[in-house]
Order: structure tokens, then C-alpha cells, then sequence
């Protein structure tokens, strides 16, 4: 998905110049008090192992493996640290995952009896909450803005301002605002996914031309200007060539249609609604006991992806290697190809702490939290068992102390969960480029972690490079596990303190995530700074030694 703003871009033109239906593009900007940096000189690629590299290094890496060569070759860890993965499911066989995944020693596996008595049946590796006890699974979900849309429009139709109370014309006023919103968005979504529409049945036809499978197998010298070319042989050469003056490729197009298709006729479509396959009560908060215990799921890749940075197992030989060398991977499936729903989000945290979890890494986010009061309670409970969670901070390009981003750590009610970290991303390419171009950021952020092309794992024994403050999240999580494993006297908050107060401080002016200005990049979070294992143990030892 890397370029699927690139190829958007790419199609605003080419329909333009085409004089098709054209859709818009917001290219506002803010201005910043700094110029950035001159880009320097830079690899290309990183290493597959990049965020693993010492902080000194060109890349600015968290020190992993200097911290296993340097302070861990002669110890053993004392625990065996408890990570739950809440995501959108895990390949639980994966080679290079199968044996860190968490097993329920007192559940019997698939003998259809809750045998621990916890309220779900065979719970080997974790829970499923947007499964059917039938067996089926949530695959794509709505976007919280379409179901808030939804409940709020059956709540007014038919109404007009005279008819309602002070206190419903205030709910009326937000019901106008939200309806504005989601028109728009599903507006622009039906633009961009009939411009794309177009676009493919362009490629289509100049393929046939070609008589190619791709239209990247065309060479560049049969898309030199022929006398015998006919309008349309010229026309596909066009097509062609303007995609490959900007290196998109086929499969770029691909991902790009799919992701205007998921959401015009899934995540803004009024119409659809899965919930039927989970089978509860969806308004009913007191209901906790749904779902299956199908951890995969349709799609595992993200889930995947984000269970091996924390945990994979090392030097194996195998694909490459997670953080946390002592970490069992409690998989909580949650998270649908859409938003995830407040009530499985709240459900899946008490699941996770009820059944040991240490830590809890949460990668997904979304701007509406309607039943945010519900979240808010099972983080008190995680915060009173002395659970760390960690989150993205997401990948909008805002500044999230002026936007609304869930979920956060701060109560409807007041106060805000202390045992919780924010985590955006940083990149491989370092000077101006440090900041990840998509990475929320703002003062609510806490550190920034590496969610540039990290390479982890993904479904059926295979391994990707993934970007998203979604791979920054679980780095931390696995920096955190790394340390509980061996300072086990640590509690939850005082892991938190030593990441925060050590991290590395770049002194650099990075362009702001989604803007070509330029601003500190300490200015990007609370701390300033970018997460460092090797420093964070030797804080710990100190912090470690003031506890025994």
C-alpha cells in the first residue's frame, strides 16, 4: 500500500488531462517556523535489519542487537514475558512465530468445553471477537464515522428543528456535522474508486494491445513512437509510459484500486453491515462472551507483520528476528479490514489482562470513538493489573493534539491511564527524512520508533517490508517485553519511564509529516526522541538494582 497516494495522485492528472471526471485532492498545509534541511545524499534501500542497528549508526537503529552482543551474552532472562497482540489476526504457524505463540495450559485443545472456566471455549492461542460461534469471520467492517452516520440519522429522520428539545438540537447540530462528513467522504470515495475503475480498464486495453499479461513486461523500446502506430497503440503507450515516468507499477494500481473499493462499497457503505456473522448483541456491553477461537482469520498479514517485530524467534535462520528473545504471543483478534468496534476493543484488553498479559500492543486507530467510556474502563483494569499498553499514533500526517485520534489515554471522565504509550514513526533515511512522511505526531505522542520499511513476518512462512506507525507500536512493545524478561521486578510504569528517558534526541530539522516545512524533530513528540533498547538496559540495571 506505499504508493497508493502516489498512484491517486498520478490518476487526479491523468483523468484531468483526459477531461474525465476528476476528484479532489487536499494538499493543505500549515506553516511551521523552520525550513527544512537539504535532503543528504542516502541509500537507496535499508537493510532488512535496519531498526535493529545502533542509534550511532547511519540509520539511527534502537540498538537491538548491540544490546544481545553487549550486555545480554551472558545472562539468562528470569520471565517469560506475556505480550497479547490485538490486531487483525496472526498466522499462529508461521515458521518464524510458531513458537513464541502463547499457549492456555489449562485449556484442552478443540474439545468444545471451556475447560479454565474463563467464558470462551478452547482458547488456545487467545480469542477471536470478530468471529461467529458458527465459524465464520468478520473480514471487511464500516468505518466508525458510517456507523456513528448510521445511528444518529435513525435517531432524527423525519425530524426537524421544531420538534426537538435544547438538548436534542444540540445532538441534531453534531448529527448535521457528522452527515456533512461522511457525505464527503463517501463522495470522494465513489470519485476515486470510478477514476481507478477507468484507469484499470485503460490498463486492460493496453495490455491486449500489447498482448501482455502486465504492463510492466512492456519494454521501453516498444513504447517508443512508431509511424505505424494507430490511436490506439498511441493511446496505451501513453498510459503506459506516464505510469512508469512515475515508477508505479501494476500492482501499485492494484492496491490502489482495492483500497477506493474497500472503501466506497465497504467502510463508507450505508448499506453494509457484517455484524450478523458475530451474532451478538451489538448494543448490549454486558454481553463479553462472543466470537471463536479462530486467531488467523481471513486476513493475518498485519497481524502477522506486528507479532514477529516484538517476538520472533531469533537466530533461527529463519526470515529474521523479533526483540523479545523470552516473549509469549497472546493473539486477540480484533481488528476487521475497517474500524475496529469500541465494545470487542474493550473486551479484547480484559480478555488479554484476565488471562496474564504483561504488555499489550494495539496498532490500529480510527478518529471516532463513540463508546469510548467502555475503552476507558478496561484500561483502568489493565492500568490496576499493571499492564503496559502501546499504540500507534497513526498515519494521517496530524498533529494529534489538535485532532481527534482513539484510541488515547485520556478518560471521558478526566485523568488519563498511566501505563500507556503513543508511538509514531521514524524512518530509515534519516537528515530531512527522519520523520516518517505519514506519522501522526503532536505532544500526546510519546517517543517515535522505526515504521519505515520494516521487514517481518507475514502469512504462510513469508516476509515483507511493511510502513506504518503500526510497526513503530510493536518495537516498543518488544523493547518492553525485552526488558520485563529480565528485570521482572520492574513494574509496568517504571518500563515506561526508562523508554521515555532513553531515548535518542536527533538534533535535526525534519520536514513535518505531511508538509514540506520543516520543524525540529524533537518538536514531534513528547520526549523528542527515538526509542533505544541499549540505552533503556542500562538505565534498567540502575533502576533494577534500586528495587532489590
Amino acid at each position: 500500500m506505499k504508493k497508493v497516494h502516489l498512484v491517486l495522485f498520478a490518476v487526479f492528472f491523468l483523468i484531468t488531462a483526459c477531461s474525465s471526471t476528476s476528484n479532489t485532492i487536499d494538499n493543505s498545509s500549515t506553516e511551521t517556523e523552520e525550513t527544512a534541511s537539504e535532503v543528504n545524499e542516502s541509500p537507496k534501500t535499508a537493510p532488512t535489519d535496519w531498526h535493529h542497528l545502533s542509534s550511532d549508526s547511519e540509520f539511527i537503529g534502537a540498538g537491538t542487537e548491540k544490546t544481545y552482543s553487549e550486555i545480554l551474552s551472558n545472562r539468562t532472562p528470569s520471565k517469560k514475558v506475556i505480550v497479547a497482540i490485538i490486531d487483525s489476526g496472526t498466522d499462529i504457524e508461521h515458521e518464524d512465530l510458531a513458537g513464541n505463540i502463547w499457549v492456555n495450559e489449562d485449556e484442552i485443545p478443540e474439545n468444545g468445553i471451556d475447560d479454565d472456566k474463563n467464558g470462551y471455549i478452547d482458547d488456545v492461542h487467545g480469542w477471536n471477537f470478530i468471529g461467529g460461534k458458527d465459524g465464520r469471520n468478520v473480514d471487511k467492517d464500516t468505518y466508525e464515522l458510517t456507523r456513528v452516520y448510521l445511528k444518529l440519522r435513525e435517531k432524527f429522520i423525519g425530524k426537524t428543528p421544531s420538534d426537538l428539545s435544547a438538548q436534542e438540537q444540540k445532538d441534531y447540530d453534531y448529527y448535521q456535522t457528522i452527515k456533512a462528513e461522511f457525505e464527503k467522504k463517501r463522495a470522494e470515495a465513489r470519485a476515486n474508486f470510478e477514476n481507478l475503475q477507468n484507469i484499470k480498464d485503460a490498463i486492460e486495453g493496453a495490455k491486449n494491445i500489447f498482448k501482455v499479461s502486465s504492463i510492466d513486461s512492456v519494454s521501453n523500446k516498444e513504447l517508443e513512437p512508431n509511424y505505424n502506430d494507430g490511436p490506439y497503440r498511441k493511446q496505451a503507450k501513453q498510459v503506459i509510459k506516464y505510469f512508469r515516468d512515475l515508477d508505479v507499477n501494476e500492482e501499485d494500481i492494484n492496491d490502489a484500486y482495492k483500497q477506493f473499493d474497500k472503501m466506497y462499497n465497504y467502510a463508507y457503505n450505508p448499506e453494509f453491515n457484517p455484524r450478523d456473522i458475530v451474532g451478538d448483541d451489538f448494543e448490549d456491553l454486558e454481553n463479553r462472551f462472543y466470537g471463536n477461537n479462530d486467531v488467523e482469520g481471513p486476513r493475518s498479514d498485519h497481524g502477522s507483520h506486528v507479532a514477529g517485530i516484538v517476538g520472533a524467534i531469533r537466530n533461527n535462520d529463519l526470515g529474521m528476528n523479533g526483540i523479545a528473545d523470552y516473549v509469549s504471543l497472546m493473539i486477540v483478534r480484533t481488528v476487521p479490514d475497517g474500524d475496529e468496534r469500541d465494545k470487542d476493543v474493550a473486551n479484547a484488553i480484559r480478555y488479554a489482562v484476565e488471562n496474564g498479559a504483561d504488555i499489550i500492543n494495539m496498532s490500529f486507530g480510527k478518529a471516532y470513538s463513540p463508546r469510548k467510556f467502555y475503552v476507558d474502563e478496561a484500561f483502568k483494569y489493565a492500568d490496576e493489573n499493571d499492564v503496559l499498553l502501546v499504540t500507534g499514533a497513526g498515519n494521517s500526517a496530524e498533529n494529534i493534539d489538535s485532532t481527534f485520534s482513539y484510541p488515547n489515554k485520556f478518560y471521558e471522565d478526566g485523568g488519563m491511564m498511566q501505563n500507556f504509550l503513543s508511538v509514531g514513526a521514524s524512518s530509515w533515511m534519516g537528515d530531512s527524512l527522519l520523520a516518517a512522511d505519514f506519522s501522526n505526531y503532536g505532544t500526546r505522542v510519546d517517543l517515535f520508533a522505526h515504521g519505515v520499511d520494516i521487514y517481518s513476518s507475514t502469512p504462510d512462512d513469508t516476509y515483507e517490508s511493511f510502513d506504518g506507525t503500526s510497526m513503530a507500536s510493536p518495537a516498543v512493545a518488544g523493547a518492553a517485553a525485552l526488558l520485563m524478561s529480565y528485570y521482572p521486578d520492574l513494574t509496568a510504569q517504571q518500563i515506561k519511564t526508562i523508554l521515555l528517558e532513553t531515548v535518542t534526541k536527533p538534533s535535526n530539522i525534519v520536514y513535518k509529516p505531511g508538509s514540506d516545512q520543516g520543524i525540529p524533530f524533537s518538536n514531534l513528540s513528547s520526549t523528542g526522541g527515538i526509542l533505544n533498547i541499549f540505552e533503556a538496559f542500562k538505565l534498567a540495571e540502575t533502576k533494577s538494582e534500586g528495587t532489590r
